[in-house]
């Protein structure tokens, strides 16, 4: 596990180095939107998604340069999220990775306005020559990640996750729920290295099969952190799901059971790899860590 730490921090290095060059600090009228939009993206975070496309990308020996960008514009989609999903006409969340959240450090219209740049700039970098010279593969890589972010995917599972707390919700809708706002996003992260080596199908259908267990395994992490964990280690804050009355993994199976979910998931996800041997052991190592971790 410590391997993992080390490259966990080493991945994170290079894509924080890759955003700080695509999101440069700017003077003009339009400076404090950029501003919002750096302030989320360099907020700290383990950077998981971007280090997952990297991973899948070596797999296929895919140069990095390309991995890189797309590991960045993943992250960029995903902190667009996290600025939406703080919003007060969302989850109304003061904290986040033990900062105020954007709308709290700038105002709701500069956070929307971040979001909605952090979105839009992720396109723009998997659409440009620097990322693949093929632009057949370019498009491939955008038409993946506008499903996975989109209503079929996060977007559509947070409207459900929203409207869960006027609902009851059993444990397949609840599976339904985070594969769409958390394990659809998880998925392209994971794929997105096979698309980048145009790489062959059943390399693409292992993947998608450890990005699937990987997406609810996480989840799961998730929801026993914000019932057990505190705000100090998560940075964010806790039993917001219990207070809107949410179901959730825990909520339904309790705490031991979903647990042991998670650990068969886990398991799962390892199998997958197999088709890879031992070039995918930091993949296997990353899986057992989203369920080990406290933040």
């Amino acid at each position: 596990m410590q391997r993992l730490e080390s490259a966990l921090a080493v991945a994170a290095e290079a894509v924080n180095r890759t955003l700080d060059k695509l999101v440069p600090p700017v003077t003009g009228a339009e400076r404090r939107v950029v501003e919002a939009m750096r302030y989320a993206l360099m907020g700290g975070g383990k950077r998981i998604r971007p280090f997952l496309v990297l991973n899948s990308a070596r797999l296929f020996d895919v140069p990095e340069e390309g991995a890189r960008r797309t590991a960045a514009a993943i992250e960029m989609v995903h902190s667009y999220s996290l600025v939406h999903d703080d919003l007060p006409a969302m989850d109304n969340a003061d904290l986040r990775r033990g900062r105020p959240s954007v709308h709290r450090q700038f105002d709701e219209a500069t956070a929307i306005l971040a979001g909605d740049g952090l979105l839009t700039q992720a396109f723009e970098v998997l659409a440009a020559p620097e990322t693949h010279a093929d632009p057949l593969v370019r498009a491939e890589l955008a038409l993946a990640l506008a499903r996975a972010a989109g209503a079929a995917g996060m977007v559509g599972g947070q409207m459900i996750d929203l409207e869960a707390q006027h609902a009851t919700l059993d444990l397949e809708a609840i599976t339904r729920l985070q594969r769409m706002k958390t394990g659809a996003i998880i998925g392209f992260s994971c794929e997105a290295g096979a698309i980048l080596a145009s790489a062959p199908a059943a390399a693409r259908l292992a993947l998608q099969l450890y990005a699937e267990d990987l997406g609810l395994a996480f989840q799961i992490a998730d929801d026993l952190l914000d019932v057990e964990g505190s705000e100090a280690e998560t940075g964010k804050p806790v039993g917001a799901d219990a207070a809107a009355g949410k179901a959730t993994f825990v909520s339904i199976l309790g705490a031991e059971r979903a647990r042991a979910q998670a650990e068969l998931l886990v398991a799962q996800a390892a199998a997958h790899l197999d088709l890879f041997e031992q070039r995918a052991e930091l993949l296997r190592q990353v899986a057992r860590f989203v369920i080990d971790r406290r933040t």
